[in-house]
C-alpha cells in the first residue's frame, strides 16, 4: 500500500512541473522585406516578459530571449505579430524541465498553464528541451489539420478546455496549449 501511494505522489508532481522557459524561436509569414520584420521586431519588443528578439530577414524568424522568472505569454506572442500584420508560421519554446511525465494525447500543467501533447512518444523530459506550439495561429492549417487528427480531445480545435478535459479539473475555457516535441 505505501509503494502505491508513493507511486501515485511521484505521478501526480510529474504531471505538474515547473519549468523555465528561457527562449524561443519564432517564425512568421507574409514577410517581404526588412521594414516586415521591423514592424514585428517592434511589436515583440514592447512585451514585458521579452528581454530582446534578433531577427534574421533571410529566414523570416526572431530568436527571442525571456526575462528570468517572467511569466511568458505564448498568445501574447502570437498578438505582437498579428498586430505588426502578419501570422505566425512557427513558434518553438525553449525550457528546462525536471522529469517531467509526458505521454500521446495527455495533458501536463507547466508553470500553471496546461499544456496537451501531440503525436509524442511517452517519456520523461529532462534538462533542456523545445516543444513547438501546434494550435491554430501558431502553424500553417495543413499541419494543424495533421496534429488535430491525433486527438480525439475537442480542446484540440478550440484551444479551450472542453468536456474533454473535465476530469482533469480544468474549468470551463482554461487555455490549453497544444504542443509537441
Amino acid at each position: 500500500m505505501k509503494q502505491v501511494l508513493i507511486t501515485c505522489l511521484l505521478a501526480l508532481f510529474g504531471m505538474n512541473a515547473n519549468a523555465q522557459f528561457s527562449k524561443a524561436s519564432l517564425q512568421a509569414s507574409g514577410l517581404t522585406c526588412a521594414l516586415c520584420t521591423k514592424a514585428i521586431n517592434n511589436s515583440l519588443e514592447q512585451l514585458t516578459f521579452i528581454k530582446s528578439v534578433k531577427p534574421d530577414i533571410k529566414t523570416s524568424s526572431f530568436m527571442i530571449e525571456f526575462e528570468e522568472g517572467a511569466e511568458i505569454d505564448i498568445d501574447a506572442l502570437r498578438k505582437g505579430v498579428e498586430d505588426a500584420g502578419f501570422s505566425v508560421a512557427k513558434l518553438q519554446l525553449t525550457g528546462n524541465f525536471d522529469q517531467l511525465a509526458v505521454a500521446p494525447d495527455e495533458h501536463a500543467t507547466i508553470n500553471g498553464k496546461t499544456f496537451h501533447f501531440l503525436s509524442v512518444k511517452k517519456q520523461t523530459l529532462s534538462g533542456e528541451q523545445v516543444l513547438t506550439i501546434v494550435d491554430k495561429n501558431f502553424v500553417p492549417a495543413k499541419d494543424f489539420k495533421t496534429y488535430s487528427k491525433t486527438s480525439y480531445m475537442s480542446c484540440v480545435q478550440t484551444g479551450k478546455a472542453g468536456d474533454c478535459c473535465k476530469k482533469e479539473g480544468l474549468s470551463a475555457d482554461s487555455r490549453i496549449y497544444h504542443v509537441t516535441i
